[in-house]
């Protein structure tokens, strides 16, 4: 569970028939997220770097919370319109054990993310329920569990078109990868990861994606592959110091009304 953090892991080993039969790789990484929370506070301190403000990281965790929460009620809704939409309508039968449906499934399911986020952005009433990932001025671990309660309802509406053709256990698997692999890159710890950071999308990238400095804004949407960002043109190294949070900062700490200011504003 600890490689699929950061998705050093294998088709043979994770290529599932049945749906059913998907482990749970995001609840079973919540005993590594507190881990890697108290390893990364360590480290910030051998590097003579501020650590993670207490209220900051409580208000992101009671994000978190809310969200998971909520997705108690409505977890499989998702998978079950999905698999409905490709028993009845897919066009192809890809086979669910072979490497390349796998691989195939990985470069999707990353592509649509590129483009629900870069749409999370751009669009204001999609960005009325992102805001709240954006929401910390702090840049730590627990600032990617301060997450959304409506986003789920957004997404899964660009997830839907790959049931046509991926078959859902593929799909389950790499949907939870993709999102466990962006855990680990918000952390001011790591500063490069030399080449790598032409293909993956890693911490230095996803810092301009938080900063609210005039050459951060709206850049570096990538889940995984920041390959996207650069055949796009939406990508920016970063340069500057980057200052963390909204364009206008909330200035609140009570998570429920932090979920929902935004709608206020717009309606």
């Amino acid at each position: 569970n600890l490689r699929a953090m950061f998705y050093m892991v294998t088709p043979n080993e994770t290529t599932f028939e049945k749906l059913e039969d998907v482990p749970n790789y995001v609840d079973e990484a919540i005993p590594y997220f507190v881990l890697m929370v108290f390893l990364e506070g360590i480290i910030l301190k051998l590097q003579g770097k501020d650590i993670p403000r207490i209220n900051d990281g409580v208000n992101s965790i009671s994000h978190g919370l809310l969200s998971q929460m909520h997705a108690l009620l409505f977890r499989s809704f998702e998978l079950t319109v999905y698999v409905w939409i490709y028993e009845k309508w897919r066009f192809v039968d890809l086979p669910w054990d072979s490497t390349w449906t796998w691989i195939l499934a990985f470069i999707a399911v990353d592509f649509i993310y590129y483009w629900f986020h870069r749409f999370s952005h751009e669009s204001n009433i999609v960005w009325a329920s992102h805001q709240v990932h954006h929401s910390s001025e702090e840049y730590n671990l627990t600032t990617a569990l301060r997450q959304s309660l409506m986003q789920k309802y957004y997404s899964m509406l660009l997830n839907f078109p790959m049931a046509f053709c991926v078959p859902p256990s593929i799909f389950y698997v790499h949907q939870q990868f993709n999102l466990l692999y962006q855990f680990w890159i918000h952390t001011e710890t790591i500063h490069s990861l030399g080449p790598l950071e032409y293909i993956l999308n890693t911490p230095s990238h996803h810092r301009v994606h938080h900063g609210r400095n005039p050459y951060c804004i709206d850049k570096n949407y990538a889940g995984t592959l920041i390959i996207w960002d650069r055949i796009f043109n939406t990508f920016e190294a970063e340069g500057e110091k980057v200052v963390y949070g909204l364009v206008h900062n909330n200035g609140f700490w009570n998570p429920v009304y932090g979920q929902f200011y935004h709608f206020l504003y717009i309606f």
